[in-house]
């Protein structure tokens, strides 16, 4: 997705276009997602920034694109277990809506209000309007295909091409060289391995997460909703297994629960008790769950980074080399932001954000 975002805001800066993907279109971290828009998961800071921009160029593109991305603006509700964790909450959102994020407080019976058939007794809730959702797979392919630039698909990187002074000047496939003078990495949780073939050090490391698809249903689950211990999993640099329910409909009628987190490599094992574990936080938010029927699951890899920020924008150690990667799980709603400022970069333009944060040369070896 980020790659789709970076070519449509590169074309429409004037830019001459190339894609290259050693898979399909969203074959990748991409397919496995939920397409999440999210601001209410974010503290304040560079990252929350990045989504308020992407938020509002989703928005625009939900415009122009309309039903092509499955673009739902249906918000999110963040469900405290306890009232001290409602005290929590409350604070979290007091510095986010200071941040410009929208952040309605929700107690008593008016939760039940937003959703009916959540367990009774909570105490309470807040209530993020500007959360969204897209369907990522038909979003990306829709995304690249009004960029009008080219698509090469099953073509592997295998070295990026650099003049004797080590400027970029493309990149070599598996299939011939593609010759450019910019080459923007947008491997997302491969990310690593890409900038390792131009001699640049990235630490992106895979975090593995299921999600659970349940039988189609009429709608019961309006917004999407997770515990507020969600947000705390996300900050998290623990490599073992973590899981909080989140629970969100869709527009086609399943029922989409997550979410997993742990670091265990490339490993596309099933697991069980990972999903056990989705089950069954899901049904302690929405008990009517217990009686539905679990039809599917699948899994992806987040491109973690150490401090949870992406890399968004040039590689001083390699003139040419830009980065758009590290998006942990928020690749999908953070997309077009970071193409807008990586089309900005590539132009000489001033970017909309600083990107002092995202520097892709941040990390040194101890730290990576």
């Amino acid at each position: 997705m980020v790659g789709a975002a970076c070519a449509l805001y590169a074309a429409r800066a004037g830019l001459d276009v190339t894609v290259v993907d050693r898979g399909s279109v969203a074959g990748g971290t991409t397919g496995g997602g939920e397409g999440n828009l999210l601001v209410s998961d974010k503290e304040p800071g560079p990252e929350l920034d990045l989504a308020l921009l992407s938020g509002r160029l989703w928005s625009e593109l939900a415009e122009e694109l309309g039903e092509f991305v499955e673009y739902e603006a249906k918000g999110g509700v963040v469900v405290a277990s306890s009232p001290g964790g409602l005290a929590a909450l409350e604070r979290f959102a007091d510095e986010q809506r200071a941040a410009g994020v929208v952040a309605e407080p929700v107690a008593g019976d008016a939760l039940y209000d937003l959703e009916p058939h959540l367990a009774p007794g909570l105490p309470g809730a807040v209530h993020y309007p500007q959360d969204c959702q897209v369907m990522p797979a038909l979003a990306a392919a829709h995304l690249v295909r009004a960029s009008g630039a080219r698509l090469l698909t099953g073509r592997t990187v295998t070295e990026v091409l650099r003049t004797p002074a080590g400027t970029v000047r493309g990149v070599r496939t598996d299939h011939g060289d593609i010759h450019a003078p910019a080459v923007v990495n947008a491997a997302g949780t491969w990310g690593a391995e890409l900038a390792a073939l131009a001699g640049a050090l990235l630490p992106v490391l895979p975090r593995r997460g299921f999600v659970l698809v349940t039988e189609p249903l009429p709608r019961r689950v309006r917004h999407k909703v997770y515990a507020a211990d969600y947000v705390a999993d996300v900050a998290s640099d623990s490599a073992a297994l973590q899981t909080s329910p989140v629970v969100e409909g869709t527009a086609a009628g399943p029922i989409l629960i997550g979410a997993s987190r742990e670091r265990v490599g490339y490993d596309r094992t099933f697991s069980l008790p990972v999903v056990r574990a989705l089950a069954a936080g899901a049904t302690r938010l929405f008990p009517f769950l217990s009686d539905v029927r679990a039809m599917r699951a699948y899994l992806g890899f987040r491109p973690y980074m150490p401090d949870h920020l992406p890399a968004v924008g040039p590689d001083p150690r390699v003139p040419g080399l830009y980065h758009a990667c590290g998006h942990e799980g928020a690749g999908i709603g953070l997309a077009t932001g970071t193409g807008r400022l990586i089309a900005q970069t590539l132009t000489a333009k001033s970017p909309d954000l600083d990107l002092t944060p995202f520097r892709p040369d941040r990390f040194t070896e101890e730290a990576a």
